[in-house]
């Protein structure tokens, strides 16, 4: 297998969608000619011309609300928000239109919309630019919330996107974009709402979701120098969320640890962490462990924003300290 950026896996992604499905076309800002934010769309306006591939102006509330109007009409729009920051001013579109349309309509109206955005901390982009708010949207009826941390799920995982008919969140977590990984060139699959187990082991779980998946892997390692053996499990998607994988390492190692970027009060990790309590409170030998970044706005200072996202080293401590390894 070749191996391929997550820029370039999502790249590929979009141009599948544009050249296998005319109903298709993206929709955002910058995205035209200057290639996106981050490179993804770079020469899609010269190749599919601007009907296709439409600059917006800053105005997430009305091209998002564009994007919920030409789905529900039966074409399939792209709209990719710069930051996910930046959906807080399209909230009202995403969470009472596209999320409750098919609900409330009975399902005589579909929204098969896919927003793209960017997610997570790391690139001192300072406190309106830092945040993570893919749990806030895992909390809503009617979304489905995907956060790929390997070019193979992203591109898997995007081409099961195109075919479902709900609107989805499509977070991207911006440090991961250079991140290399094998790609089949041939045609696969990845099927929403199948966590993988990026790493098998026996003494403890640890769980976590997009740039998150890293850190977990890199704490795996240095656990496995103390002979700990840890598994780490990638949620990919956050709805709909697999329980029962979770749940099924809990049951082989008794302990488990969250780790999430967000903020612990109100981090996904609390749902996950009750969701395993009421599921396998017989199974475990500890307290359900959430590490999460503190309750602060991002900082600008790069040494202080290091701080206070997840590191491997910190997710090592918490798990020796609290389980007596």
């Amino acid at each position: 297998m070749a191996e391929m950026l997550l820029r370039d896996a999502m790249s590929k992604a979009l141009r599948e969608a544009l050249d296998e499905d005319d109903r298709s076309f993206l929709m955002g800002e910058d995205i035209g000619a200057y290639g996106g934010a981050y490179a993804v769309t770079r020469g899609f306006l010269e190749k599919y011309g601007e009907e296709r591939v439409r600059d917006t102006p800053i105005s997430e509330s009305v091209f998002v609300g564009a994007g919920i109007g030409s789905a529900m009409i039966g074409m399939r729009p792209i709209v990719e928000v710069m930051t996910i920051n930046f959906t807080l001013v399209a909230m009202d579109q995403i969470i009472n239109h596209a999320a409750k349309l098919s609900y409330m309509s009975n399902g005589q109206l579909q929204v098969p919309l896919i927003i793209r955005t960017v997610t997570g901390g790391g690139g001192q982009l300072a406190a309106t630019h830092s945040q993570s708010f893919e749990n806030w949207y895992a909390s809503v009826p009617g979304l489905r919330v995907v956060v790929p941390a390997t070019p193979y799920d992203a591109l898997g995982m995007f081409r099961s996107c195109r075919k479902d008919n709900n609107p989805i969140i499509f977070a991207e977590h911006a440090l991961l974009y250079r991140v290399k990984g094998e790609v089949p060139e041939e045609y696969y699959e990845v099927p929403l709402g199948k966590a993988r187990i990026a790493k098998p082991g026996t003494d403890v779980t640890l769980v976590a979701y997009s740039g998150m998946v890293r850190v977990a892997e890199e704490a795996a390692a240095k656990l496995e120098e103390d002979d700990i053996s840890s598994e780490v499990i990638d949620l990919r998607c956050l709805s709909p969320l697999d329980l029962d994988t979770v749940i099924e390492s809990v049951k082989k190692t008794n302990r488990v640890a969250i780790v999430e970027e967000t903020w612990k009060t109100g981090g996904f990790s609390g749902t996950i962490a009750s969701d395993i309590q009421e599921a396998a409170f017989d199974e475990l030998d500890g307290p359900v462990i959430r590490i999460n970044g503190p309750d602060v706005p991002a900082p600008y200072a790069r040494n202080i924003e290091q701080l206070m996202i997840p590191s491997s080293d910190w997710v090592v401590k918490s798990v020796k300290y609290n389980f007596g390894l």
